[in-house]
Formats: structure tokens, sequence, C-alpha cells
């Protein structure tokens, strides 16, 4: 079967996921295991002064910008990553990324660094999961393998080493005084609610995020044509993919640092941008943004309300949704490779 793309200059397609987007978000505020009526946002934005109202205001709509935002950079990493590797089945924590990160919120969750939790948990977890990138890459320069498929086998190796560390750490500090609940309900996934300043930060991260990868979106369509034709117009090859790794990393690491371990939204996001705005990407890398943006901002609020007042991991539910549509897409092309063989 061949989907069939649809042309990136249509607005039609912007519009309605925009709408939907917006729609989310105001259904994401209302859930939870308490559910507020769209009355009761309205209030919560002119008048704080009752206590339903400041819950509103102060936790619950930074909550859903947050699952946005952490969407829309697990989209964007997904759509990086797909280009760079010429492979509809990468996903973002191909490079140990996602190991990385969970080190530094273990290191943060159960070493008393004399630092706020709160603040050091998403610096740890971006240093982890930038530094194991660079790692990699080094790895793979000193090996003489920095194509698409040496870097891959660089990084499953680097993820399997970080999660025995990770592993070994929660076994050997955690005692009475610190759960082992704590840690794992991060590696699970879920957004950390941030304050309106921290949102404020997230946002301004995504959009320097979404400005950045669309510097190389020129870059990815050239790739996708093959090394030797890159090259005939003009693609150092050999410094673009390290580069472009490096800068898809970069959004996995700000994506994990708030919003722990979300699997399949980076796979997922961008075939479904891919469908809605056409295979260039100038037009896929954004549109896979909003699209990873309306699925976690869906999957949050179904982990906020679910199984109240319990709170489900993000993780689980986004795992759950992207099980199947992975093995469809895995069936697909495996198909596709038989029928031209």
């Amino acid at each position: 079967m061949t989907l069939t793309y649809r042309p990136a200059g249509n607005a039609q397609p912007w519009l309605a996921a925009l709408g939907v987007l917006a729609l989310c978000l105001v259904l994401a505020a209302c859930a939870g295991h308490q559910w507020a009526s769209p009355g009761d946002l309205w209030q919560a934005l002119h008048e704080t002064h009752t206590l339903r109202a400041r819950l509103l205001w102060e936790w619950r709509m930074p909550r859903v910008l947050a699952a946005a935002c952490v969407g829309a950079l697990l989209g964007l990493s997904g759509a990086v990553f797909q280009g760079v590797f010429r492979n509809p089945l990468a996903e973002p924590y191909l490079l140990g990324a996602s190991g990385g990160a969970a080190l530094g919120a273990t290191v943060a969750l159960l070493v008393p660094l004399g630092m706020p939790q709160s603040w050091l948990l998403p610096v740890l977890a971006f240093g982890g999961a930038w530094g194991s990138t660079v790692l990699v890459l080094t790895v793979a320069r000193a090996a003489g393998a920095l194509d698409a498929a040496g870097m891959l086998l660089a990084g499953v190796a680097m993820a399997a080493m970080l999660g025995a560390i990770r592993s070994f750490l929660m076994l050997a500090l955690s005692d009475e005084t610190v759960s082992l609940q704590v840690v794992m309900s991060w590696v699970l996934g879920g957004i950390q609610t941030p304050t309106w300043r921290g949102v404020g930060v997230l946002v301004l991260i995504t959009a320097a995020c979404l400005l950045l990868t669309h510097a190389i979106a020129r870059g990815l369509d050239l790739l996708g044509l093959g090394d030797a034709t890159a090259r005939s117009f003009g693609l150092d090859v050999a410094r673009f993919v390290p580069r472009a790794v490096l800068l898809g990393s970069l959004v996995v690491a700000a994506a994990v640092a708030y919003g722990g371990l979300v699997a399949f939204v980076g796979l997922a996001a961008p075939h479904i941008a891919r469908w809605l705005v056409g295979p260039r990407h100038a037009a896929v890398l954004p549109a896979s943004a909003l699209v990873g943006a309306i699925v976690v901002t869906l999957a949050d609020a179904m982990a906020r309300s679910v199984l109240p007042p319990a709170e489900v991991p993000l993780g689980l539910i986004t795992a759950i949704a992207g099980g199947p549509f992975f093995i469809v897409l895995l069936a697909r092309r495996l198909r596709a490779q038989g029928g031209g063989a």
C-alpha cells in the first residue's frame, strides 16, 4: 500500500492541524481526576482568587503547555532522525540519547547534590542525553564509521552500557529514604509540571529547535536522494550527517529533560506529517512538531484522568498506542521489500 502525499503548499492541512491542537489543549486543560469546564478555564484566565482557579492556572495549564512542547520536540527529532538515516522506522532514541538522559535523571534523583531537584533533574537529563550523543559520535569517528549505519551501531552499544550503569546506580544508591518508584516513574515517562517561567523557557527552547532544524531541511532533502546525488548538489555529507545527528539529539535532550522517556511519538509523528503536507522537510519538520504536540497533549490528558486519583505513566500510554503503529509500519516495509525482490 502506497501513501498518497498531499502537496505542501496547501494551507488546509495546516489550519486543520492547528484547530485540532487548540481543541486538544482545551480538552487537556479540562481533563484530570476532577474535570473542569470551559467556563472554569475562562474564569481561571481572568481571576485566580479561588482555589480551583489557582489550581487550574498554576498547575494544570502549565502542565498542558509543557506536554504540547515536549510532543513538538519529540515529533521534530523523529523527523530529523528519519531524514538522516533515510529510514522510516528510525526513532529519536537510536543514538543513546534516552539512555544518557535516564542516567542523568537517576543521578539527580538518587544522589544528594545539595541543589533543588526540580532544577537539577532537567539539567542532568539534558546533559546526559547530549553527552551520550557526543560520545557516540566520538567513538564512531575514532572507528572511522561516521556513516549512518556505523553511528547506529555505536548508539545501540552505548545505550546498552548506559542502561547497565543506570541499573547499577539504582541498586547501589537506593535506600529507605529514596524510593526506586520515583526513578521508575520518570523513566516510564511523565511531564514535569513547570512554573509559568519554566513554560516560557520551554517555549523558547521549542521555537529555537524549530528554527535550527529548519536550517538543515534542504540538506535532509538532498540526503534522501542518496550520497552521490547529494554531493553533486554541493552537500558535504561527511560533515552534514554528524551535525544533523547532534542537532536531533539536542532536540531529544530537551524533550526528555521535561518529559522523561516517551516512546513512539517520534516514530509516528513524521509519518502522519508526511501524509498531511508532503515529503519536503521544510514542511515535514514543523508538521511533525505539530502532530507530536497533539499526540502528547492527548496522551498526557489520558494519563491524568484514566485512573483517578492516580496518574498513569505517559510512556505506557504512548507505548500501548504506538506499538501497533510500529508493527503496521514494519509489516508494510517488509512487504515492500519482498515485492521489490
